[in-house]
């Protein structure tokens, strides 16, 4: 299990996200982001907007993908 925050992963809080995979810990994330904007937190609006477009079109988004998965590789087991 790793954890990585809102933050490292282009939000703007400190919120933990726990996972076995970077993938647990991305889909996470974009929860998270989608309930925050769904209860009017503006600070989390523009990294929402960025996860939508990441969703919506994949082959562009493989950069921030790759360089997501290699940052949890590289955390330490928690």
């Amino acid at each position: 299990m790793k954890t990585m925050t809102c933050q490292q992963l282009g939000g703007p809080c400190e919120l933990a996200h726990r996972g076995e995979t970077a993938d647990e810990i991305i889909q996470a994330q974009d929860k998270h982001l989608k309930d925050a904007v769904k209860n009017g937190d503006a600070a989390h609006e523009s990294a929402r907007s960025e996860m939508k477009y990441r969703w919506l079109h994949p082959k562009k988004s493989l950069g921030w993908y790759n360089d997501t998965k290699a940052a949890f590789a590289a955390l330490p087991e928690s």
